[in-house]
């Protein structure tokens, strides 16, 4: 317990201690794209499941994660297999999808 405990926190503290506690949506030409591969598409909970590089952008390491999406059609653009280029900003406390192209 204690170890999935200090696992959580390793995780989210450099998440939290590179912002400005203030929630915010970068412009487009601020923030890189990120290589990415959609593992899933959850329709049901608006969000998209992304196996990705290190997103300076919201101080997350390389991982899969779930994400919301700024645009709720994208989820229906978006399939498990795809390989996208994204950027990630936090809003409302979540980290989301703002800007993404699929990679040909």
């Amino acid at each position: 317990m204690r170890l999935l405990l200090a696992l959580m926190l390793s995780l989210s503290l450099p998440a939290f201690a590179q912002h400005d506690h203030h929630d915010h949506m970068a412009t487009t030409k601020e923030v890189p794209l990120t290589e990415g591969l959609v593992k899933k598409v959850d329709r049901a909970a608006g969000e998209v499941v992304i196996q990705h590089g290190q997103l300076d952008s919201i101080g997350m390491p390389p991982m899969t994660m779930a994400f919301g999406v700024a645009d709720k059609a994208w989820l229906d653009k978006l399939k498990a297999g795809d390989k996208v280029r994204f950027s990630a900003a936090m809003k409302a406390g979540q980290a989301i999808v703002s800007r993404y192209e699929l990679v040909k």
